[in-house]
């Protein structure tokens, strides 16, 4: 099958396997690999024409390490949908009380199109002024904005029901839940090593999105976690884009209008920023390195270039495209640990259309890895071909299959870069290229496929423990 036919196939495939999967990336292929650079394009589309053979003939991917994936790939019906759905009399309800849409939230959408395949509707509580949801979720899923008081009472409401948490609420709202027979399961967006376990102590079942996360949680002594990381998807429906898809230079800043600071200057910057000619991205000759990712103190980009942006001037070869936006601090101390590299790094600020920015760079840089959980971009850069370049330790060493998707070096903190170094002494001579059946294998672990697969498993633990009873009173409505 060539590589067009194959994701003309996929696109045509919309009651199969394939068809999910190619919701979540053979889009983004069939857009990032229309685009240079040009030794990326055949790799992703035969990528895509991979994933669209394995799918709908039924076959197993060679050297896939998912048994969902086994399950999913060798189903004779070519169903996304599992054998046996699991109807509920009642929905699964899901907290997420984020004002803005990250990671958290890609997991809270794609975990409620998971359900709802599975046949459970999913009511949402909501910060108020999150008005993303309505586009992101499934149409038969239920959008609640909530105050801190009216979920407090309408968490007291439920009876047997499966509340899930991606922010996790004091130990109080927990008991009350418990109070009224409901259970209590928590999202692990984060590592814990640092962090005080307290938080997730109350809570029935803690689900970790990594086996990093999970490895956190039971050093940190926690015991009540799903045995089963619940890994992500490369999900970039309605954010495509390719290289014709113009990006435009946005605010690199996230507000905090909490905070006097970010207030006056949330109203000072856009002032100024007319003041400047409004920039298009126009590709510059050499090697482009990319960041495609909110800027948040988690990812510790300024620590990482503190020790990477010296070692990268020595090599002019490489350029460094930013892509998102983070806090004023965040973005100051970024553009400092860059001054060695400054007139070879732009900051572009957060593009919608992400599939454009992986479009125009050649190689994704991660961010340090200990306080990540898991990271979707990384994902999301390997559905679009983009060879991933991260620090040699987990969560990268579980996404990022290694000299398939993506190239390691060791920690710059430990030898004071030269990994890095030799890394880029190797790409300058010899540019990386991902190989199309080994990367697809690879990628199908995070497909919605493979996803749904986890949330099936997920639900049967859930109801194993006792933790739904499907009798919760209709408080939603």
């Amino acid at each position: 099958m060539s590589s067009r036919t194959a994701c003309a196939a996929m696109r045509n495939c919309s009651g199969c396997c394939a068809g999910s999967w190619s919701t979540a990336a053979c889009r983004s292929f069939t857009s990032c690999a229309s685009s240079p650079p040009r030794r990326r394009a055949a790799s992703a589309c035969a990528i895509c024409a991979a994933m669209a053979s394995w799918h709908c003939s039924g076959a197993t991917p060679p050297n896939s390490r998912s048994a969902g994936a086994s399950r999913a790939t060798t189903s004779n019906r070519c169903s996304v949908r599992p054998e046996r759905a699991l109807p509920m009399a009642t929905p699964c309800y899901q907290v997420n009380l984020q004002r803005g849409f990250g990671g958290g939230e890609v997991y809270t959408a794609f975990f409620a199109r998971a359900l709802g395949a599975l046949g459970i509707r999913s009511v949402l509580f909501a910060h108020p002024e999150a008005a993303h949801w309505r586009a992101r979720l499934p149409e038969d899923a239920q959008v609640i904005p909530v105050s801190a008081t009216q979920l407090a009472q309408r968490l007291a409401a439920l009876r047997g029901a499966w509340v899930v948490f991606h922010t996790p609420l004091p130990g109080d709202a927990v008991a009350a839940l418990h109070r009224a027979g409901a259970s209590a399961t928590a999202f692990a967006h984060m590592p814990l090593y640092d962090r005080n376990p307290a938080v997730l102590e109350p809570y029935d079942l803690v689900i970790p999105v990594s086996q990093h996360v999970a490895d956190s949680l039971r050093a940190r002594g926690l015991t009540r976690v799903h045995a089963e990381p619940l890994y992500g998807v490369a999900d970039l429906r309605g954010r495509r884009g390719d290289r014709a898809t113009p990006l435009l230079r946005h605010s690199v800043y996230d507000w905090d209008r909490r905070k006097l600071r970010d207030r006056l200057l949330s109203h000072a910057h856009p002032l100024l920023g007319r003041l400047r000619p409004r920039l298009t991205f126009t590709p510059r000759p050499g090697i482009a390195l990319g960041i495609v990712s909110r800027l948040t103190p988690i990812k510790q980009f300024a620590l990482l270039f503190r020790h990477l942006a010296p070692v990268l001037a020595r090599f002019p070869t490489f350029h460094l495209e930013i892509f998102g936006s983070g806090g004023y601090a965040s973005v100051r101390d970024l553009r400092a640990a860059l001054a060695p590299i400054r007139a070879r790094a732009r900051f572009w600020g957060e593009q919608r259309e992400v599939g454009a920015a992986y479009a125009r760079i050649d190689y994704l840089l991660t961010g340090l890895p200990e306080k990540e959980a898991l990271g979707l971009n990384v994902l999301e850069a390997q559905a679009c071909g983009v060879p991933v370049l991260a620090v040699e330790a987990p969560p990268f060493t579980e996404i990022v299959a290694a000299g398939v998707t993506g190239l390691f070096y060791a920690d710059p903190r430990r030898d004071a870069g030269a990994g890095f170094a030799a890394l880029l002494a190797r790409l300058a001579e010899r540019p990386f290229v991902l190989e199309p059946a080994a990367a697809a294998a690879h990628l199908q672990r995070f497909s919605e496929a493979a996803f749904m697969l986890r949330v099936e498993r997920l639900v049967a633990e859930v109801r194993r423990r006792g933790l739904w009873t499907g009798e919760a009173a209709r408080c939603a409505s």
